[in-house]
This record gives C-alpha cells, sequence and structure tokens, in this order.
C-alpha cells in the first residue's frame, strides 16, 4: 500500500513537471510566434541614400528598395515591415519620428545612427577642402564628442527601443572605413588624412558597439565585408565625392548593401 502511494506521488509529481514544461514551452514559442514584425531605424546609411531607387513616398528621408533593410525584408517576408530610417537622422530624429511602429509584436529591429551626431559630414567636407591639420584637428573634435556626448545620446535612443518593443532582438549596425590607402586617387586627401578618417570611423564604432553591448544588443560591423572595397580600391561600394550630388558622397553604393551591409544583417539577424 504503502509503494502504491508512494509510485502514485512520484508519477503525479513527473506529470506536473512535464505538463509545466511544455506550458513553459508553448509560452515561449507563442512569444516567439507572435514578436515576428521588423522595424528598420536609423540614418542614411540604413535608409539607402546612394544606392539609388528612392521610395517616392519616403521624399527626403531617401529611403531605397536596394538598402539593406528593404532587401532583408524581401528575401524573408516578416509578418510586417516597417521602415522609417531617413535620411540625415541624428539620435534625436530617432526617438521623436521614428519609433512609432515599435511594439510587443516587434521581433526584430536594425539601426545605424551616430555619425551624424559625430558631426561626420563636416569631418569629410573639412578633410577634402582644407589643410592636413585642420583635417586632423576636426577629427580630434568629433572624437572628443564621441567620448563625452555620443554614449549618453545612444543610450537614450536604445532604452527608448527596448522600452517598446521588449521583445526585440536588436541589431545595431556600424559604418565601414572609407579609404584604401595605398596610391592616390582622391584630390586633396593625403595617405595622413585617409588613415585618420579611417581611424574615426573605427573610433566610431568601437564607441556604438560598446553602447549596444551593455544594453544586450547585436553589433554588426561591416568593415570586414567592405575590406577590399573601399574608395580607391578599383572596386568601391562607397561613392567618392560626388559634386554632382553632394548628398550621396561617402555613402555605400547598391553593392555597398547587397554585398556589405546585407550579409552582416542577415548574419546576426
Amino acid at each position: 500500500m504503502r509503494r502504491s502511494r508512494i509510485t502514485a506521488y512520484v508519477t503525479s509529481l513527473l506529470l506536473a513537471v512535464g505538463l509545466a514544461l511544455t506550458g513553459a514551452a508553448t509560452a515561449q514559442a507563442s512569444g516567439a510566434a507572435a514578436a515576428t514584425g521588423y522595424v528598420a531605424l536609423g540614418d542614411s546609411y540604413s535608409s539607402g541614400v546612394g544606392a539609388g531607387s528612392y521610395i517616392s513616398s519616403s521624399g527626403d528621408c531617401k529611403r531605397s528598395t536596394k538598402a539593406y533593410p528593404y532587401l532583408w525584408a524581401a528575401a524573408h517576408s516578416p509578418s510586417s515591415f516597417d521602415f522609417t530610417a531617413c535620411s540625415g537622422a541624428r539620435t534625436g530624429d530617432v526617438t521623436a519620428n521614428q519609433l512609432g511602429p515599435l511594439s510587443s509584436s516587434t521581433g526584430l529591429v536594425s539601426i545605424s545612427i551616430g555619425g551624424n551626431d559625430a558631426g561626420f559630414s563636416d569631418v569629410m567636407t573639412t578633410c577634402v577642402l582644407q589643410s592636413e591639420s585642420t583635417c586632423l584637428a576636426r577629427i580630434a573634435t568629433a572624437k572628443a564628442y564621441v567620448d563625452s556626448t555620443l554614449p549618453g545620446q545612444l543610450d537614450t535612443v536604445y532604452s527608448a527601443i527596448s522600452a517598446k518593443a521588449p521583445a526585440a532582438h536588436v541589431v545595431v549596425l556600424g559604418y565601414p572605413r572609407f579609404y584604401k590607402l595605398s596610391g592616390s586617387c582622391v584630390a586633396g586627401l593625403s595617405d595622413t588624412k585617409r588613415a585618420a578618417i579611417n581611424g574615426a570611423a573605427d573610433y566610431l564604432d568601437s564607441a556604438i558597439a560598446k553602447r549596444a553591448a551593455d544594453h544586450g544588443f547585436t553589433f554588426g560591423d561591416v568593415r570586414g565585408t567592405f575590406t577590399g572595397h573601399e574608395i580607391c580600391s578599383g572596386d568601391a561600394w562607397l561613392h567618392s565625392l560626388n559634386w554632382l550630388n553632394i548628398g550621396e558622397s561617402y555613402h555605400p553604393t547598391a553593392s555597398g548593401h547587397s554585398g556589405g551591409y546585407l550579409p552582416v544583417f542577415t548574419g546576426v539577424a
């Protein structure tokens, strides 16, 4: 009799545990299935400036059908796709204008942001048009900003994303190095200037990667895929200075998105 009671007790316990585990697995599966929407946030490196084929309704944001978010969505068919990245965006623009589509059903978020805050455009203009010493001084100022101010701005954006889309896997994409350092192909840019610009890109990427990691986000490093495809490489995936279309200067081409950004994002999404 005693043995029968023990057997019955153990059987009931095992059944209860089994039901609990099954229930937990079902709940996790349901949560994963529910959070399947994809939202693409960020600046011109996410909207696709330089890739062409701009969506007319996106206006000055210049969202491209050849940008990596659009290409990924076309290949993977998420349950929903919201493309709010915008040319010229800074961290404050993301929090003010781009987070609307985020919700508990958002399963994936991508973002590139921080370059405009750090003054990337002004750095490039200064280095192209002015002396080497002025270029290096402007880069030093940008690095100081990355040290002192940008981390807090990134924290604000990343915290807002987590608050609005708590179930989302967030991928933060970095920026490529811009120049191959051997030879001469760009007027006004010495190897010293080019090396300093590349170093500034590395500095920015390191800061962004650290903030992303501290928020539990994944950092997508595109420097490897762009190696061999920098400006002056002979097979560049980045636009050089274009006086006829200044806005596309120093942005990825369509090949830069399909061959540089998309594989990195796909690998960690």
